[in-house]
Protein backbone atom coordinates (compact mmCIF):
# COMPACT_ATOMS: atom_id res chain seq x y z
CA UNK A 1 0.00 0.00 0.00
CA UNK A 2 1.39 3.37 -0.92
CA UNK A 3 2.08 5.95 1.76
CA UNK A 4 -0.28 8.40 0.02
CA UNK A 5 -3.10 5.89 0.05
CA UNK A 6 -2.50 5.10 3.71
CA UNK A 7 -2.51 8.79 4.58
CA UNK A 8 -5.74 9.37 2.66
CA UNK A 9 -7.43 6.38 4.32
CA UNK A 10 -6.46 7.73 7.74
CA UNK A 11 -7.70 11.20 6.81
CA UNK A 12 -11.04 9.77 5.67
CA UNK A 13 -11.41 7.74 8.84
CA UNK A 14 -10.61 10.73 11.02
CA UNK A 15 -12.97 13.01 9.10
CA UNK A 16 -15.79 10.50 9.50
CA UNK A 17 -15.12 10.53 13.25
CA UNK A 18 -15.22 14.34 13.29
CA UNK A 19 -18.57 14.25 11.48
CA UNK A 20 -19.92 11.85 14.08
CA UNK A 21 -18.80 14.10 16.94
CA UNK A 22 -20.30 17.23 15.36
CA UNK A 23 -23.59 15.42 14.67
CA UNK A 24 -23.86 14.28 18.29
CA UNK A 25 -22.90 17.76 19.47
CA UNK A 26 -25.76 19.20 17.42
CA UNK A 27 -28.22 16.62 18.77
CA UNK A 28 -27.22 17.26 22.39
CA UNK A 29 -27.00 21.07 22.16
CA UNK A 30 -28.91 22.97 24.79
CA UNK A 31 -29.23 26.24 22.86
CA UNK A 32 -29.92 27.21 19.27
CA UNK A 33 -26.62 29.09 19.06
CA UNK A 34 -24.59 26.05 20.10
CA UNK A 35 -26.62 23.78 17.80
CA UNK A 36 -26.08 26.13 14.85
CA UNK A 37 -22.33 26.14 15.50
CA UNK A 38 -22.24 22.34 15.51
CA UNK A 39 -24.42 22.19 12.39
CA UNK A 40 -22.13 24.61 10.54
CA UNK A 41 -19.09 22.61 11.60
CA UNK A 42 -20.78 19.37 10.54
CA UNK A 43 -21.56 20.81 7.11
CA UNK A 44 -17.91 21.82 6.67
CA UNK A 45 -16.66 18.42 7.85
CA UNK A 46 -19.05 16.57 5.51
CA UNK A 47 -17.76 18.63 2.61
CA UNK A 48 -14.17 17.78 3.54
CA UNK A 49 -15.06 14.09 3.86
CA UNK A 50 -16.63 14.17 0.40
CA UNK A 51 -13.53 15.81 -1.10
CA UNK A 52 -11.26 13.16 0.43
CA UNK A 53 -13.53 10.35 -0.79
CA UNK A 54 -13.68 11.84 -4.29
CA UNK A 55 -9.89 12.08 -4.53
CA UNK A 56 -9.50 8.51 -3.30
CA UNK A 57 -12.10 7.28 -5.78
CA UNK A 58 -10.34 9.09 -8.64
CA UNK A 59 -7.14 7.24 -7.78
CA UNK A 60 -8.94 3.90 -7.57
CA UNK A 61 -8.31 3.61 -3.83
CA UNK A 62 -11.96 3.63 -2.75
CA UNK A 63 -15.05 2.52 -4.54
CA UNK A 64 -18.61 2.13 -3.41
CA UNK A 65 -20.63 -0.83 -4.60
CA UNK A 66 -23.83 0.07 -6.38
CA UNK A 67 -26.90 -1.14 -4.52
CA UNK A 68 -29.24 -3.43 -6.41
CA UNK A 69 -32.57 -1.81 -7.23
CA UNK A 70 -34.55 -4.61 -5.55
CA UNK A 71 -32.63 -3.99 -2.30
CA UNK A 72 -33.32 -0.25 -2.53
CA UNK A 73 -37.03 -0.90 -3.07
CA UNK A 74 -37.08 -3.33 -0.14
CA UNK A 75 -35.63 -0.71 2.19
CA UNK A 76 -38.03 1.94 0.89
CA UNK A 77 -40.99 -0.33 1.57
CA UNK A 78 -39.70 -1.22 5.02
CA UNK A 79 -39.38 2.39 6.12
CA UNK A 80 -42.52 3.66 4.41
CA UNK A 81 -44.59 0.99 6.18
CA UNK A 82 -42.96 1.90 9.51
CA UNK A 83 -44.17 5.49 9.15
CA UNK A 84 -47.79 4.45 8.73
Amino acid sequence: MSDDRNIMENMLLLEKGVCDLFMHGAIESSTAEVRNTFEDSLHTALSMQDQIYTRMEQRGWYSADQAESNKINSVKMKYSSAQN
